[in-house]
């Protein structure tokens, strides 16, 4: 292999992830093919982009499948309950995504514990009237079926796997306690406002001042980019609010304002999701142990903003 070649593949984020990694030899051939212009160079790193959401969203587009398909095609009168095929078959394609490597044992550990939490919370809000599950189930917990913890469970997935994909590292990332701290409070106060005063307006707060300076540092193909936190959290609530509009528009659950005509989920819930995806994130974090990007990310991410920087201002002087 020569020298250009092995450097290529060393910088490859492809090789972080096994699935992944047996293309990455065919990936480096096509992406010195893209280096020759920027034109082709920009177009393959937007499909590159999306190939690797592709994969980080697998199990949650496993999922959202599942709770689409058989709303439209499952047999009214099928002996097994449709919440029940759902659990079976989310547990079925959970397991043979470990026996077939596209999840590792660490990935699978921290997915049940979102399997765990989001079950834990879902029998608390049901009991409580917040949204109601209208199909019967055999495999469920109070009002509860259990296939709804996979549906918290693609979130940790995705975040497990879009971590390595894009070989996540942080700048000016806060004490891991602190982050712990914060998701405590968020996960409890889910609870304690039923009883006593919403405390999320200052849980926003906190989220802000916490994360108001962490940089994301990510790579789709060699170059490192890079992203505020909390926009990230707050592109990837928007996905999940629209997952979550799918879900009760297939009647996997309804709000009480969505049983007599189903109607979109309302804007409040957007808050509760950015929440909840700084939960999720304080999670993955604890597994993951957030890395401090070296000095080449950091000197590449100056020089890329530099050009933009002396970009505007020649176009300013232009115009």
């Amino acid at each position: 292999m020569s020298g250009k070649r092995r450097a290529f593949r060393e910088r490859s984020a492809a090789e972080l992830w096994s699935p992944l990694s047996r293309f990455v030899e065919a990936e480096a051939r096509l992406g010195q093919w893209a280096s020759l212009s920027s034109a082709r160079r920009l177009a393959y790193e937007f499909l590159r982009f999306g190939v690797k959401q592709a994969w980080a969203c697998l199990f949650g587009g496993v999922m959202v499948a599942l709770v689409v398909g058989t709303r439209f095609f499952y047999p009214a009168d099928a002996p097994l309950a449709r919440y029940d095929a759902l659990f079976l078959t989310a547990l079925t394609v959970q397991i043979l995504m470990l026996a077939f490597r596209f999840e590792s044992p660490r990935e699978a550990a921290v997915i049940f514990v979102f399997h765990i939490v989001g079950t834990a919370m879902e029998v608390f809000k049901t009991s409580h009237g917040s949204w109601v599950y209208p199909e019967p189930a055999m495999f469920r917990v109070g009002g509860v079926p259990l296939f709804t913890g996979f549906m918290y469970a693609s979130v940790g997935s995705y975040m497990m796997r879009a971590w390595s994909l894009f070989d996540f590292r942080f700048t000016r990332y806060p004490p891991l306690w602190q982050v712990a701290l914060l998701a405590v409070a968020i996960y409890v106060n889910f609870f304690t406002h039923h009883y006593v005063p919403d405390m999320r307006i200052a849980l926003f707060a906190a989220s802000a001042f916490l994360f108001a300076r962490t940089t994301i540092y990510y790579r789709i193909h060699h170059h490192w980019r890079t992203m505020p936190l909390l926009l990230a959290a707050f592109l990837a609530t928007i996905f999940v609010w629209l997952a979550e509009n799918i879900g009760t528009y297939s009647h996997a659950w309804l709000y009480p304002n969505q049983m007599a005509t189903w109607a979109p989920v309302g804007a409040g819930k957007f808050g509760s999701w950015f929440l909840l995806q700084i939960v999720s994130y304080a999670l993955v974090a604890l597994a993951c142990h957030p890395e401090q990007p070296d000095d080449a990310p950091i000197a590449e991410s100056r020089a890329r903003h530099d050009d933009r920087l002396s970009f505007r201002s020649k176009t300013g002087a232009q115009l």
